[in-house]
């Protein structure tokens, strides 16, 4: 009985926590503009969505700027509007209003003819700077905090690796950790560099079925059954990383990257998941330290709790996922 309070507090907390999760999970706005000829840029502007909509975010630019009728485009997780824009814009200001009512950021970057780039990023506090003022990092930068984002607020990434904790000796860890990062880094590049590709989907949803195993594997390993995850975890490790990273390619591929600094992005992001799944780490371990201390007969329970969360979560989105296709 105390084992499935356990259990239950652990599935509410996570229930109580998916709107802040969903509002950080929202991603980032681009707007895009390249001068084909002197005073006249071609823009694109995407939108995230959600809850199936678009957020109420629209760019403002000085009063001198003409622009052409806007074409609509969907786009995964996102909608992309096309216009021209007729003006110098070397004075003035740019703002994106709505802004101040979210949680997202708006990347900028303005490709002048001479080929010259500028850039900047705006946040709800902060939603409009001066022509001028940009800066060529501040977007680059951002990413990490975006690779950080999606790891701490990704679930189902977090549970796998609490899960990977369950079934390896401390000595293992940080193997199989390592066999986890290079694995999703891999399809990552391949996936945003190279478009090498998997349908959103079924990715989704094998991710949701490792989480199954491992619970499977954690369950029979506490009770003190003899689990394959265990003896190789290295190898599960890195079969599933290489899901996981097309997963994480998805996320990346509805903010886009900035171009020419494709390579740097896609570092930066990786870094900022890497310091998430660290951090997470590091976070466990404490807990597990503080459990053995102070209440070493409660470990065990513990932990078959944290499987039974981690199946029965993956079991949750995995029937969701299903059903979406």
């Amino acid at each position: 009985m105390r084992l499935l309070l356990v259990i239950l507090a652990g599935l509410c907390w996570m229930i109580g926590l998916s709107p802040i999760a969903a509002a950080h999970e929202v991603n980032p706005a681009f707007l895009e503009l390249t001068e084909t000829e002197s005073g006249q840029f071609d823009v694109v502007w995407k939108q995230p969505i959600k809850d199936g909509r678009r957020l109420k975010l629209d760019p403002v630019f000085p009063e001198d700027c003409e622009a052409s009728p806007i074409a609509l485009e969907g786009a995964v997780g996102a909608v992309v509007s096309r216009w021209t824009l007729s003006c110098a814009l070397n004075e003035g200001e740019i703002r994106v209003d709505g802004l101040d009512r979210t949680l997202t950021d708006v990347f900028v970057q303005i490709h002048r003819i001479d080929g010259s780039v500028a850039s900047v990023v705006l946040k709800p506090a902060a939603a409009a700077f001066e022509l001028g003022e940009e800066t060529s990092s501040a977007p680059l930068l951002a990413y990490f905090r975006i690779g950080v984002d999606h790891i701490i607020f990704g679930y189902d990434h977090l549970l796998f690796v609490l899960g990977l904790c369950l079934l390896v000796r401390p000595a293992q860890l940080l193997l199989t950790v390592t066999a986890f990062t290079v694995a999703h880094s891999i399809t990552l590049g391949l996936s945003t560099l190279a478009g090498i590709t998997l349908p959103g989907p079924p990715v989704e949803s094998v991710i949701a079925l490792s989480l199954i195993l491992l619970s499977r594997e954690a369950i029979t390993l506490q009770r003190g059954g003899r689990s394959l995850t265990s003896q190789y975890p290295w190898a599960i490790a890195f079969g599933f990383g290489l899901i996981h990273g097309f997963g994480f390619a998805g996320a990346l591929a509805d903010i886009g990257l900035p171009k020419d600094q494709e390579i740097w992005a896609l570092l930066l992001f990786n870094l900022g998941v890497e310091a998430g799944q660290v951090a997470f780490v590091i976070a466990l371990a404490v807990l597990t330290a503080g459990l053995t201390y102070v209440a070493r007969n409660w470990l065990s329970r513990g932990k078959i709790a944290a499987a039974y969360l981690v199946g029965v979560s993956g079991t949750i989105w995995l029937v969701e996922r299903v059903v979406a296709f």
